[in-house]
């Protein structure tokens, strides 16, 4: 694949971005127009239109986009830790840990919610639960010289079939309703967004954006093995825990508001790099721009294929990036290499 400029791209990138958004905000079961966008933001008159879109559209939008930003985040750097193209964030047992514990708060609580940061007990029970694996996950992998990253990757994966099992027996034991909303709920939608939703989700997007670039070079190191970013002075241990603790934070954020969304982390960074190259201080920036940007297009599908029939968008991430996954695994691309 040809391999373009930065200098043109993340510009391009930035530029699609808003446009992205304001078609999203313009489609829909009920489609606006530029001028009734625009009264519903600036006016003060209380519409139905006004209503939609402040009420309904925006929020879902900023969610869409921030959610879709810190997943691709979070896969540029699995893949630049694990130093494979095909890794993703699932890979540490994030996913299955958050759909453990929101299918726990599902079964056993219900659809409480803590009111007073709009945030329901569901979402809660995925964040905790992702972020105990992940623990596991590490613990495991620990040893008295260091963090084995082949370690922490078989344990992900053993850890992540044991909590599926719990999950599973979860669903056995529920009853028809409580069963409906797992199943909808590990298809993954951003239906019900919030202001206080949005306003967790750009947060852990500012904080991606403000330390991952930091990182950025001694990714680049770590791209050449481990021994030799030691010989480069980078601090190897320390490295892996800070940058497993940032996506442990951000991919349980966006699983306990959005639910399980898949490929997202694998495509996007994945893309960037064959486009622009495995440069993490250009690749970081552009695949949390291009991440946003393909969440609210699939978010977008969903919501209008099917009018007023909403595909839950983890559905529609699946069908974009299943057949993309077995294009890598057909045209066999080297790490970094075209």
């Amino acid at each position: 694949m040809k391999r373009y400029s930065p200098k043109w791209v993340i510009p391009i990138l930035i530029m699609v971005l808003p446009f992205t958004i304001v078609l999203s905000l313009i489609l829909g079961a009920v489609s606006l127009s530029f001028s009734e966008i625009f009264n519903g933001l600036f006016s003060q008159e209380n519409t139905v239109h006004q209503t939609i879109l402040l009420g309904i559209r925006l929020p879902r939008v900023l969610l869409t986009a921030s959610i879709g930003a810190i997943l691709a985040l979070s896969g540029a750097v699995m893949q630049g830790l694990f130093r494979n193209p095909l890794a993703d964030p699932s890979l540490i047992g994030v996913t299955a840990g958050a759909s453990l514990g929101a299918s726990i708060v599902i079964v056993l609580v219900g659809t409480a919610s803590l009111a007073w940061v709009q945030l329901p007990l569901v979402s809660l029970g995925a964040f905790l639960g992702g972020v105990l694996v992940v623990a596991a996950v590490y613990r495991l992998a620990r040893r008295g010289e260091g963090t084995s990253v082949a370690t922490m990757l078989l344990a992900g994966i053993g850890i992540a079939a044991l909590v599926g099992s719990c999950t599973s027996l979860l669903e056995f034991y529920a009853d028809n309703y409580m069963l409906r909303r797992i199943s909808l709920w590990r298809m993954g939608s951003l239906e019900g967004a919030n202001y206080g939703q949005v306003v967790f989700a750009v947060s852990i997007v500012v904080m991606f954006f403000l330390v991952l670039p930091r990182y950025s070079q001694a990714l680049n190191a770590l791209l050449l093995g481990e021994s030799e970013a030691r010989h480069l002075g980078i601090a190897v241990e320390k490295l892996k825990r800070i940058l497993i603790v940032l996506v442990a934070l951000g991919v349980g954020v966006s699983v306990a508001l959005a639910g399980t969304i898949g490929f997202v982390g694998l495509v996007v960074p994945h893309i960037m790099r064959l486009w622009i190259g495995p440069d993490h201080r250009l690749l970081l920036p552009a695949a949390g721009l291009f991440g946003a940007i393909l969440l609210v297009i699939a978010d977008t599908l969903g919501r209008t294929l099917l009018a007023p029939t909403e595909l839950p968008v983890g559905l529609v991430t699946a069908i974009i990036g299943v057949p993309f996954f077995l294009s890598l695994l057909t045209r066999r691309y080297v790490y970094g290499l075209s």
